[in-house]
């Protein structure tokens, strides 16, 4: 498939002009000051498309899930994807110096929850895709999908997007933080609720019942034990798992519990797989002869829109080879817009393109403005001029592809 025009015949005339990267800062300040946690997207997805139609963008609109979805050119040639997330984690002011809320701007720097990640990636897109709409000469179709819930459960807001829309994707760029390097892999996850058995009695006797919890604690560090065994992936690095939560159910604190469930968090390195992880749970639980079952978690919320979503929380680890044509379009586009050579790197956290490559097999990258490091903190910021870069190349890049 060709990979479109030569990106220096592009670069120059998308940057974004002063008075639009004015208008793109004011609105990213607006995206900030929206609260938009998972399931409660509804406000800022209003703001999203009143700010698509604004800049040009006439094809916009919302799935049952409450994606927002806009799309540009022709369908006819080939499909290329920008996916960013309308919702942020939670907030509290516990650690924050301000309202995480107030989007203050000082000097370059805008500071708020949700500015990492990923509004900042947000606003580029939008206002990429105003540059683009005024080309008005695309030979293929971008599609832009603003999904929901990708804090609380990444890959299910793309996956209904591109399934339930009727297009075939050719390429996948993801707009989480990436330091304006290329993100081209991540490591998978999955989440396991194991649960323990044991028999109650009063804690004055001990000796008359079963501790659930001491049969947790030994599962508990023959789990820490599996870290040192785990498969090392060259790129990826190896997996890892940690023990998040454990709670106990009894009749009193006077009482031995009956019941312990704990639960992990595998990351999966290419070469892993759920399936995996779980054996290694039961060989633990055989070793020990506990009492015990071991799950995958499953993810139930209800969607602003009131759509029940449901999904099995088990995600592939992916990457993409080096040598790629959308890494090398993707690099090149970045050398001839902003002059310098970004580094090929990969996520330490997990995004939707544990879907989109993971499971469906679409060439996907990640770029986009943000230091991952100030992601879910009290320290979330984005560069304002790493937002217009980013414009500028998500524009670039859009033009080379489609650009027939």
């Amino acid at each position: 498939m060709s990979m479109g025009k030569a990106p220096s015949a592009l670069t120059a005339d998308l940057a974004l002009p002063r008075e639009e990267r004015s208008a793109m800062t004011e609105y990213l300040r607006r995206l900030v000051r929206t609260p938009s946690v998972s399931t409660k997207e509804g406000a800022v997805a209003n703001l999203v498309e009143a700010e698509l139609a604004a800049v040009g963008v006439e094809d916009v609109g919302r799935d049952s899930m409450g994606n927002v979805i806009a799309r540009l050119g022709s369908p006819g040639g080939p499909t290329l994807v920008y996916n960013a997330h309308l919702d942020t984690v939670g907030a509290t002011n516990a650690g924050w110096a301000e309202d995480p809320f107030a989007a203050r701007v000082d000097g370059e720097v805008l500071y708020g929850l949700g500015a990492c990640d990923a509004k900042g990636s947000l606003a580029a897109m939008t206002y990429a895709a105003g540059r683009l709409a005024q080309l008005d000469a695309l030979q293929g179709q971008l599609v832009l999908a603003f999904v929901v819930q990708q804090e609380t459960c990444e890959g299910l807001g793309i996956r209904a997007v591109v399934e339930e829309g009727g297009f075939q994707p050719d390429w996948v760029v993801l707009g989480d933080p990436t330091d304006m390097q290329i993100s081209r892999g991540q490591r998978g996850r999955v989440r396991l609720r194991v649960t323990t058995h044991g028999r109650a009695c009063h804690a004055a006797r001990p000796d008359l019942g079963q501790n659930a919890i001491v049969g947790a604690a030994r599962l508990i560090f023959g789990i820490d034990m599996l870290t040192a065994e785990m498969h090392d992936d060259p790129f990826l690095g190896p997996g890892s798992v940690a023990v998040t939560h454990i709670e106990s159910q009894e009749a009193s604190l006077s009482a031995i519990p009956d019941e312990c469930t704990f639960y992990a968090d595998r990351r999966l390195t290419l070469g892993e797989t759920a399936t995996m992880a779980l054996a290694e749970i039961e060989r633990i639980i055989a070793t020990e002869r506990v009492q015990a079952e071991v799950e995958v978690t499953e993810y139930h919320a209800r969607s602003y829109t009131g759509k029940v979503c449901s999904g099995r929380e088990a995600f592939n680890a992916w990457g993409l080879e080096a040598e790629h044509p959308l890494v090398a379009s993707l690099s090149e586009v970045v050398r001839r817009a902003l002059g310098y050579e970004a580094r090929l790197t990969h996520w330490h956290f997990s995004t939707d393109g544990v879907y989109t490559m993971g499971e469906a097999g679409i060439p996907t990258v990640g770029f986009g403005p943000g230091n991952p490091d100030h992601a879910h903190s009290v320290e979330d910021q984005v560069r304002l001029d790493d937002v217009a870069n980013a414009a500028h190349v998500y524009a670039a890049l859009g033009a080379h592809l489609l650009g027939g």
